[in-house]
């Protein structure tokens, strides 16, 4: 079973490959010798390298304490998450999985060697607590695809002990560069060893600086797209947020093709925009269920004891978790489907052989300004409807596709900010206030829509329903807060745009 570390360590080079002492740096009342530790590491990749290119390691190694294979996902400069699994002679199931949005159906198979003789040293606190670990590694790298070739190199890392003040690290890193240690120019040792033995490492290369209409376009699709891929092993770990931030890189992907019909061809975007909607509704049902459930959790706590008549709380726990269970296996089928991994081919091969029209071409001013201005037009016409309807279902209708036309306004919005600056970027904040209004009379409405299914489970066994009709009640409320806050909000809005 695969378990989860945080790393948090930096890596160095020096000249003449020596340690200096660091007894008295941060803290560091001894350093301790470890003696020395062999280490050999096989990485595995595809062969055109798709999880270098987006910063992911895959090893099995052998010698050391944690022997087996490790996983690694950039979280930010120096700091990564290892997924750890015991030894096998295969890549195990949980590890191809949290890959397999990259790998889809290519072949994961050896790429480089790494034998290192690692020299430790613990530096401690005055209680022999370990703050941190150091050693100096001489690494022999041997390239095992292509055209092979080997390198050598000797580093020093630093790694930060489990719950240590990360503010030994900056003291220690100080100390180092006194001494005439660099920090390393590569953030692994698979990086450096791609570099030497092979040319400039895989995702190396800067796109260039967006200039047309269709470039814009682009590079949002491809920001998010690449959101799709980070995610994916988030979701399948049920990493908080993580189907929350997935789904909503799949509709911001799919409102800019729509959005943008005018720059890319909508014959070939609209059958993928159709499998993004797909996308999004599956990690909705994970998503809704946690949603509702936080909602109602915390309105029964915020209800006096005296209140709450029945087993309200088991029954909504049960329910709860339920749903989550069953709607995060169905997610996890989805996401190993075939129509899932095609859906992230067809991505691919449309932004590296975008179906740009005309209008892609021309400056980006007035192509997207265009764009944008037509949803904000949409989103007007339904608000103005939305607000003349009476409460009730109709109007909660209404109001959920005001919010839905809201949200890919201000995906437009996001799209157009680097060509657009200021307006785009206030346009994009004012959509985000709306469809957190409206998000909020969405939730009262599918809260009292579980509530009445819920009250009526209870009555069915015999149980008080009094809670049930009480948080009814109070959602009704909320509602109705919502709907009279809109009109005012809209003014403010709709006075302030000009894109």
């Amino acid at each position: 079973m695969a378990d989860t570390k945080r790393e948090i360590e930096r890596k160095y080079e020096s000249d003449d490959s020596g340690l200096p002492d660091l007894t008295g740096v941060g803290g560091v009342a001894d350093v301790l010798d470890k003696g020395l530790v062999e280490l050999d590491a096989t990485y595995y990749d595809t062969v055109d390298q798709r999880l270098a290119a987006a910063g992911l390691t895959l090893r099995r190694r052998t010698g050391g304490s944690d022997a087996g294979w490790h996983l690694k996902f950039p979280v930010a400069p120096g700091v990564r998450d290892e997924i750890r699994a015991p030894l096998s002679e295969t890549v195990p199931d949980e590890i191809a999985a949290l890959v397999r949005s990259r790998v889809r159906c290519a072949e994961l198979v050896p790429v480089v060697r790494l034998r290192s003789g690692r020299d430790v040293r613990h530096l401690v606190d005055a209680e022999g607590m370990l703050l941190a670990e150091a050693s100096v590694d001489a690494v022999t790298a041997e390239r095992l695809v292509g055209k092979g070739g080997s390198t050598q190199w000797t580093e020093i890392e630093v790694e930060l002990a489990d719950d240590a003040d990360p503010a030994v690290l900056d003291k220690v890193d100080k100390r180092l560069r006194k001494a005439g240690v660099r920090p390393s120019k590569s953030p692994s040792k698979l990086s450096r060893a791609l570099e030497q033995t092979g040319g400039r490492r895989p995702g190396a290369g800067r796109l260039a600086k967006p200039v047309t209409a269709g470039d814009h376009v682009l590079a949002y699709l491809r920001e998010h797209r690449e959101a799709i891929l980070a995610y994916d092993p988030g979701v399948r770990r049920d990493v908080p947020d993580s189907v929350h931030q997935m789904r909503v890189a799949t509709r911001r992907m799919r409102s800019t093709f729509r959005t943008f019909g005018a720059v890319l061809d909508p014959a070939v975007t609209d059958p993928i925009a159709a499998e993004l909607k797909w996308l999004a509704g599956e990690l909705g049902v994970d998503r809704d269920q946690e949603v509702l459930a936080e909602r109602l959790t915390t309105a029964l706590d915020g209800l006096p004891p005296d209140l709450v008549l029945g087993p309200v709380r088991e029954r909504l726990t049960t329910w709860s978790n339920a749903g989550h269970g069953s709607a995060r296996d169905q997610l996890i089928a989805v996401l190993d489907s075939a129509r899932y991994l095609a859906l992230l081919d067809t991505l691919d091969a449309v932004l590296a052989d975008p179906p740009l029209l005309k209008k892609a071409a021309g400056k980006p001013e007035k192509a997207l300004a265009k764009a944008v201005r037509k949803d904000f037009a949409k989103v007007s016409r339904l608000i103005t409807e939305a607000l003349g309807l009476p409460p009730g279902g109709e109007r909660d209708v209404a109001v959920h596709e005001a919010r839905k036309k809201a949200k890919r306004t201000r995906y437009a919005g996001e799209a157009a900010v680097p060509a657009l600056g200021g307006p785009a970027r206030s346009l994009a904040k004012a959509m985000k206030s709306l469809t957190s209004l409206l998000g909020d009379h969405q939730d009262s409405v599918m809260a009292r829509r579980t509530l009445h299914e819920l009250s009526e489970a209870a009555h069915g066994e015999g149980e008080n329903a009094f809670t049930y009709g009480l948080l009814y009640g109070r959602e009704e409320q909320r509602a109705a807060s919502v709907e009279a806050e809109l009109p005012g909000l809209w003014k403010e809005i709709t006075s302030g745009a000009s894109v």
